[in-house]
């Protein structure tokens, strides 16, 4: 059995590499899913502490209330597709439990854009078929399947609909990455609101990258709206960086291309990753006087907050 879960309390994301501490107490077979989920592979922890899925993952609960104040939303399943699946139908304060026999019915009436590889424009090609839910598609000849997305697509689309997922949990941590979570007191729809927080969440991982000697290559933003469902992008910067300009700009970018201009914005969230010592990483020599005038105010900022504290100094939209 294999579980997979998500912090649902808001602005929270950087405890998940506490949160994966608590897991490999119970199972060290730990795989991160950035920025606030982890799968795991509760197989062995079953037979050593004679507990169940659902029971194991109440102990993770409590845990994860009583060491870092967050609740999570569990979900479990015979294989680590149907461990993520559940965990997204999962309501808040519960575990969802898929048994070994029920993956079928379960992924029935799903649409088929719930599946592991069903992006949207396969969704829509699928859709334009008839083949608008799991059910139909588990239903389909593998044929009809591989001519309409490939062969090997359609493949493991016809073994996923029918709950067979070949994949495994991969151990890692979170450790070549550094996130930073921004949640609001009501859900926001102003966009301007939205770029304060994005400056400010930049602002705090480049202290943080810079305090630490690191650079990143790239960087994700996770959108987590009022309905709990999430959207993350990712983009690769020009050059590996810790300058928070740079890093604002691609923030914003990034929001940017979402087009969020009437979504309701529960948090929002940055992921500097791919970290390598600055040591390491080449910059790029620029003749922009405004550039370079910039980062000797980053030094001297950043030595102001060592010794005075990170609200020492602050962007002018941030002071208020």
């Amino acid at each position: 059995m294999y579980e997979a879960g998500g912090v649902e309390s808001g602005g929270v994301e950087a405890a998940l590499p506490a949160l994966l501490g608590l897991v490999e107490d119970i199972s060290p077979v730990v795989q991160a899913l950035p920025p606030d989920a982890a799968l795991v592979d509760v197989r062995g922890a079953e037979r050593y502490f004679g507990r169940d899925a659902a029971q194991l993952a109440s102990l993770l609960r409590v845990r994860a209330l009583a060491h870092c104040g967050v609740d999570c939303v569990i979900g479990a399943g015979p294989s680590p597709m149907l461990a993520r699946i559940a965990a997204r139908e999962a309501t808040p304060g519960t575990t969802l439990v898929v048994a070994d026999d029920g993956a079928a019915e379960f992924l029935a009436d799903k649409p088929v854009a719930a599946l592991d590889g069903v992006g949207t424009a396969t969704a829509r090609t699928l859709c334009a078929y008839g083949l608008d839910s799991i059910g139909r598609v588990a239903a389909a000849p593998l044929a009809v399947l591989q001519r309409i997305v490939g062969a090997r697509a359609g493949r493991e689309l016809w073994e996923r609909a029918r709950g067979i997922d070949r994949t495994t949990v991969v151990p890692n941590a979170a450790a070549r990455s550094v996130a930073a979570e921004r949640a609001f007191s009501h859900d926001e729809l102003d966009p301007a609101s939205h770029r304060r927080a994005l400056l400010s969440i930049a602002e705090e991982l480049g202290l943080r990258m810079r305090g630490e000697g690191q650079v990143c290559r790239s960087l994700a933003l996770t959108v987590r709206y009022a309905d709990r469902s999430t959207t993350t992008r990712a983009r690769t910067l020009r050059e590996p960086t810790a300058h928070s300009v740079a890093l604002t700009g691609v923030a914003y970018r990034i929001h940017e291309s979402l087009g969020l201009q009437r979504a309701r914005v529960r948090s929002l969230s940055l992921r500097a990753e791919d970290l390598t010592p600055v040591e390491r990483a080449a910059r790029q020599l620029t003749f922009d006087p405004a550039d370079e005038r910039a980062r000797r105010i980053e030094a001297v900022a950043d030595r102001a907050r060592a010794r005075f504290g990170p609200r020492a100094v602050v962007p002018a939209s941030l002071a208020a």
